[in-house]
């Protein structure tokens, strides 16, 4: 732990996903007084597609994207001693290493103090280890040869340490979202990894800044129901967080969007089965007793978190070769387009039957009538102006999933009239599903490089 404890810290979310917006993470370098900035970039998916990427090429496997979200925010964060934490390492933390010193070097920055925490590829200890699947009933073994990499959920224990040693940036790969914003809480402020009342409650913070946007009016606004002002320059949000545990969830200063009570509790409920029992590695928090107070304009109190002891074993993401998507579109428009994109979908169904085309699921979709909610609640909407059929299957094969498409293209000159726009698509599908393993099996390790070392 560090030596004295301070009277308050500023944690800003710089991403909430791999695909996110840019600028924002500055304007909180810039304008949000934050001292820790921290990028959350990593989907289950992901990983397992950084994991191929990385078997390919030793060098790679770690966000594609980690040098351009850098480069902009390194040197001021140096300048204003703001640390930087982020799992865009992904399948490769070391790599992303290399690239981040490569980076602060060009940008002529010295003494910069890099970590990589690995540890989370855990896929021998998980075939050795068994177990099942939570997902299905099945077991590992079910799996083993379709594994493309098994990654456990690490606590923020690894991080802390990392910054008692003096870490200005920290790369990992597969932790526990709210993990990545508890560290610095639990480091600046000494909090015992007993305390489950304050790492129930910085839980609670994290995981309200871990999809970034979304908590200060992304994914929120409704026109009309709830207005949310300037989301084209939606600023991301911060926690000004006490020693207690208790925060605040605002954002930089003149940037748009809201945060609300609103914003707040919908972002609280945001993938939670649970809300008593939230299992991370670090505790098992309980949200029920969860407060907001509103301030002021886009200032939120956020009290009442708690927890429980934290579980004993640890979740372990795997990722697996599933299937193939075989899949095709092309638009209808004018009068009569409904009825002739469903006889273009009745001619590529029976097109498939007479080729003997394999697969092992396949839908018709009629985009903008019913591709989302189906044929019963579409019923009696009206006739539309243009339709868009989409024929999609999931095959075994990528030769299989190839003819899906191929049959909807020659829709061009074999189906109904008009038919315009056809494309055609195959894509890979990685399927993830989850175990558990016991914490001893897992060892996180720190790596600390610093600029200008060999």
């Amino acid at each position: 732990m560090s030596g004295l404890t301070v009277s308050r810290i500023r944690i800003g979310a710089g991403a909430g996903y791999g695909g996110d917006r840019f600028e924002p993470a500055l304007e909180l370098v810039e304008k949000g007084e934050i001292n820790y900035l921290v990028y959350e970039c990593l989907a289950e998916r992901t990983i397992a597609l950084y994991q191929q990427e990385r078997l390919r090429d030793a060098s790679l496997g770690y966000n594609p994207q980690l040098v351009r979200r850098l480069s902009p925010v390194l040197k001021p964060c140096w300048q204003r001693g703001i640390k930087i934490i982020t799992n865009m390492g992904a399948a490769n933390p070391l790599a992303a290493q290399q690239r981040v010193l490569e980076l602060a070097s060009a940008q002529g920055i010295k003494g910069l103090k890099v970590a990589a925490v690995i540890g989370d590829e855990v896929l021998e200890a998980v075939i050795q280890h068994g177990g099942q699947i939570l997902e299905t009933g099945e077991t590992v073994a079910d799996y083993v040869n379709r594994i493309i990499s098994a990654n456990a959920y690490l606590g923020c224990a690894p991080l802390v340490e990392a910054l008692i040693q003096g870490a200005d940036v920290i790369l990992t790969g597969r932790v526990a979202d709210p993990a990545l914003f508890l560290a610095p809480m639990v480091h600046e402020f000494n909090w015992s990894e007993h305390d489950y009342q304050r790492l129930g409650q910085g839980t609670v913070v994290g995981h309200l800044l871990e999809c970034a946007g979304q908590v200060s009016g992304g994914y929120f606004a409704d026109p009309g129901h709830k207005d949310v002002p300037r989301l084209a320059e939606l600023g991301f949000p911060l926690a000004e967080v006490y020693p207690d545990g208790t925060a605040i969830i605002t954002k930089p200063p003149g940037s748009g969007g809201l945060v609300s009570l609103g914003t707040c509790k919908e972002q609280l409920l945001y993938e939670i089965h649970d809300p008593a029992a939230y299992y991370t590695p670090d505790c098992i928090a309980d949200f029920t007793g969860v407060e907001f107070e509103q301030l002021g304009p886009s200032q939120v109190r956020v009290t009442g978190g708690t927890a429980k002891a934290k579980p004993r074993e640890l979740k372990v993401s795997i990722g697996y070769q599933d299937s193939f998507i075989g899949e095709g579109e092309i638009g209808y428009a004018g009068a009569g387009a409904l009825e002739r994109a469903k006889l273009a979908g009745e001619i590529v169904r029976q097109r498939l039957a007479l080729i003997g085309a394999t697969y092992q699921e396949i839908r018709f979709d009629l985009i903008g009538v019913d591709s989302l909610h189906g044929t019963w609640i579409a019923n009696g909407t009206g006739e539309p102006y243009e339709v868009r059929l989409r024929v999609a299957a999931r095959t075994s094969t990528r030769a299989e999933a190839q003819i899906i498409g191929e049959e909807v293209e020659t829709l061009w000159t074999n189906g109904p009239a008009g038919g315009g726009g056809a494309r055609r698509s195959v894509r890979e599908v990685i399927g993830v599903v989850s175990t558990l393993i016991p914490r001893d099996l897992v060892h996180p390790r720190i790596i600390m490089q610093q600029v200008g070392e060999g």
